[in-house]
């Protein structure tokens, strides 16, 4: 019999606050860190979500203290990182069972600007192993990059070693930051936005490139051997990782499946993994990234699955896409939105611009939420969906 694993903790760092209660307050409010914003002088500007640097050195020096002059030098990703995280390891004891994993995208990109050799920082496996040894962890780090599923897919990769007997519990931590090489990138696909993108609407054009870190405490609670004494001290709230998949559609290297075939396959894995029908799910986090090929290949996806009726959004409109860390980040506000009884609206959908109908929400609205659908899709044909129930 599977152990039963549980997100018991979670943090996250974005334009919106350094906290979840600050971003959550932001989101019913209706705020958006997305805004128009020059990368570099070489650049035109663009519509982006950028956290505000001196804000971020000046929460990172009132956490760490002196900890950047202490023989160390952080890069603005690692600090996002860090602050990300420090609530949760000061939570929770780290042992010799304990994993830590990284989501991300492209990490250090930006140390690449200017040199003509590899400085070291840049290889993920260097980025997270400084960050694990900064926390003291003991267990050898993992790094989880597959493009814009890594978020969803680092959650999936601490259920399955847990439920493996590998780890007892597990940080997940991911991020990714703004940088002229993801920009010149996605511009050069034509792919970003015009303006603040518009998931799922009739006039999308494009995607608005977010930065963030976020970060999880993922256990295999083991109720029998606790007190509830003992567990309610470090738990507000448990939500059970019922199924999870990824599938690779293989249909090219950017472009989504037509027939969202890899998608349809993720979600219908990770549901029957759960045990959950298309009737039980009370709201679904999509990927939504407001270019016209994606926002339609899910649409086709969760038609397919019948989910064509249940309550869905894209976080893309507040926080835009934040690569190696959206996946993650859109699954904490999921669950703020469980805790809290409260769907929020994709924002920027006015009318709908896909050919399959989905119940696309347009308001902060009421709802009991308890078992949740986030999915993910991204370059190379890459899709994943995870199950939540909320405990």
């Amino acid at each position: 019999m599977r152990k039963d694993i549980y997100i018991t903790d979670y943090n996250c760092v974005t334009p919106l606050g350094f906290n979840v209660d600050s971003n959550w307050d932001a989101l019913v409010e209706g705020k958006s860190g997305v805004a128009l914003h020059k990368i570099t002088g070489s650049q035109d500007a663009f519509y982006t979500s950028m956290i505000d640097s001196d804000q971020l050195h000046e929460e990172f020096s009132r956490i760490f203290g002196d900890a950047q002059n202490n023989n160390h030098n952080f890069t603005r990703l690692e600090k996002m990182l860090l602050l990300s995280l420090q609530p949760l390891v000061e939570k929770h004891t780290l042992s010799e069972d304990t994993a830590f994993i990284l989501s991300t995208t492209k990490g250090n990109i930006s140390l690449l600007k200017n040199q003509s050799e590899l400085p070291e920082g840049v290889y993920l496996s260097k980025l997270a192993q400084k960050i694990a040894n900064f926390f003291g962890f003991k267990t050898k780090p993992v790094v989880v990059s597959n493009a814009c599923v890594s978020g969803v897919m680092a959650i999936a990769t601490a259920k399955n070693m847990i439920q493996a007997g590998k780890y007892k519990d597990a940080f997940v931590i991911a991020g990714d930051e703004l940088s002229e090489f993801v920009i010149s990138g996605f511009n050069s696909f034509q792919a970003i936005g015009s303006g603040p993108c518009k998931p799922y609407d009739k006039n999308r054009d494009g995607i608005n490139i977010g930065e963030a870190a976020a970060a999880v405490y993922i256990t295999s609670c083991l109720y029998e051997e606790q007190s509830n004494e003992a567990i309610s001290q470090n738990e507000k709230f448990r939500f059970k990782i019922l199924g999870d998949s990824a599938v690779n559609d293989a249909n090219h290297i950017s472009g989504p499946s037509r027939t969202g075939d890899g998608l349809y396959a993720s979600i219908k894995n990770a549901m029957t993994e759960a045990n959950v029908s298309a009737e039980q799910i009370d709201f679904i986090s999509a990927h939504g990234t407001a270019t016209l090929y994606n926002d339609e290949m899910e649409a086709i996806a969760f038609n397919r699955m019948g989910l064509q009726n249940i309550p869905l959004n894209s976080m893309k409109g507040y926080y835009g896409h934040c690569l190696g860390a959206s996946g993650l980040l859109e699954s904490i506000i999921s669950m703020e939105s469980a805790l809290h009884s409260t769907l929020l609206p994709s924002k920027n959908f006015e009318e709908t611009g896909i050919t399959k109908p989905l119940n696309i929400i347009k308001e902060n609205q009421t709802a009991e939420v308890k078992y949740i659908l986030k999915t993910a899709s991204g370059f190379g044909g890459c899709n994943a969906a995870v199950v939540l129930e909320k405990c």
